[in-house]
């Protein structure tokens, strides 16, 4: 007779555990002959898997962070030459590298939200409740441009140079991130320069200039020939003679004169970078959510006061601090429905309300709140069609009813 393997039950309610290997007993049955404990060495694997004993001192405890008392740049904007809007023409030698970003698919919109993801990667806000830049560590301030480099490497899936960490329209190329304008360092290697020795570049090349403030909600992109010249010089001593202005690790910044040579992608300065809404919110406002209770009422809190606004999941990840973060706003619907208040996302009937009361449509990851209001047939608002009623985004001055339930799969047919 066969006989098949199956689990029924785990000896007590939770894993009592003995010199680190002992880890979850359980027991098998064996078609009709009783209970057979779990092999040695399937409870030492359960053992040496299982992250619970690591995280348990920690887990799921709310960290509070003051808020900031300096900017994330200390530089002013309008103290550098960067338009905001330019028309001009990129310098024939670095059109290919240009006309190869220009022509990725949706370029700009994913470069600046790999910047964006650069920096919430590091706050990892889900384990540390950090939120903004000014809470990272000196080291990690540090790595913030190495992440920029990497996810815009495999954002737009860049080929690894020949002498330089990239390849892009044939010709090498790097990197470069500062959050501070004009804050870029360059290497020995990236130009040439007879006084370098084996030290020297073996071309000028070419360098994507990045930079962006979470503060002001702006970005930049640029690209620039590195050349001798154009990197910073000393002033000449007495004798008359000018030395390069190294830093310790023998790198550079560009000179005043050579800021002018780059070429801004986009135009210049752009004001979207993806909004940090804890960063951005009012005193007042970020008080009410971020404080020491459970992450269910954080995450209520976080819906009531950014209605209308798209909220990302790692902002969620972030008020909530808890492994199940997402779960929290399946809950907060329930939770929020008493206030009027609908939390709508990126499957099911919530696009298409969304789209119904003229409201930004989530993507994936991504929740936009609303408080609805009973409406008339005739109103001349966006409305849509639920429960034999009609409902539309609540004025301030409309009263708090209970929303409707949504749909699991979509809108019934609207009525015209």
């Amino acid at each position: 007779m066969w006989c098949g393997w199956k689990i029924v039950r785990v000896r007590g309610r939770s894993a009592r555990w003995k010199s680190g290997l002992s880890g979850i007993v359980g027991r098998v049955t064996i078609g009709n002959q009783g209970a057979l404990a779990l092999p040695l060495n399937v409870r030492r694997a359960a053992a040496v898997d299982s992250r619970a004993r690591a995280t348990s001192w920690k887990r799921n405890k709310f960290l509070v962070h003051p808020v900031p008392e300096r900017g994330m740049s200390t530089r002013p904007v309008g103290a550098f030459p960067i338009p905001r809007d330019s028309a001009a023409s990129p310098p024939q030698d670095l059109q290919p590298c240009v006309d190869w970003f220009y022509s990725q698919h949706e370029a700009r919109e994913r470069f600046r939200w790999a910047l964006r993801d650069s920096l919430d990667e590091l706050l990892d806000g889900q384990r540390t409740g950090r939120w903004c830049y000014q809470h990272l560590s000196k080291t990690e301030k540090t790595y913030l441009g190495t992440a920029v480099e990497v996810n815009l490497t495999k954002e737009f899936c860049i080929e690894a140079g020949v002498d330089l960490d990239w390849k892009v329209a044939g010709a090498d190329l790097d990197c470069k991130f500062s959050r501070e304008l004009g804050g870029w360092e360059i290497p020995m290697e990236m130009y040439r320069c007879a006084d370098h020795g084996d030290q020297s570049g073996r071309a000028d090349h070419p360098a994507l200039l990045t930079w962006f403030s979470d503060d002001r909600s702006e970005w930049a992109a640029g690209l620039i020939r590195v050349t001798d010249q154009r990197l910073r010089w000393k002033k000449p001593d007495a004798s008359g003679n000018s030395l390069r202005a190294y830093n310790r690790d023998y790198k550079r910044k560009i000179a005043d004169d050579g800021l002018r040579d780059i070429f801004w992608l986009w135009g210049g300065i752009q004001d979207d970078l993806p909004t940090n809404h804890l960063l951005h919110l009012a005193p007042e406002q970020r008080g009410r959510i971020l404080r020491d209770v459970s992450g269910q009422e954080r995450v209520n809190q976080l819906f009531r006061e950014l209605a209308g606004r798209v909220v990302s999941r790692h902002t969620v990840l972030t008020v909530a601090q808890q492994d199940d973060s997402p779960k929290r706003v399946r809950d907060a619907r329930i939770a929020l429905r008493p206030e009027g208040l609908v939390v709508l996302g990126a499957q099911e009937a919530h696009p298409a309300i969304a789209r119904r009361l003229k409201l930004p449509v989530p993507a994936k990851g991504e929740w936009v709140s609303v408080r609805l209001a009973e409406v008339g047939r005739d109103a001349d608002r966006p409305k849509f069609w639920l429960d034999h009623k009609w409902w539309a985004v609540a004025h301030s001055d409309e009263p708090i009813i209970p929303a409707p339930a949504i749909p699991r799969f979509k809108l019934p047919e609207q009525p015209n």
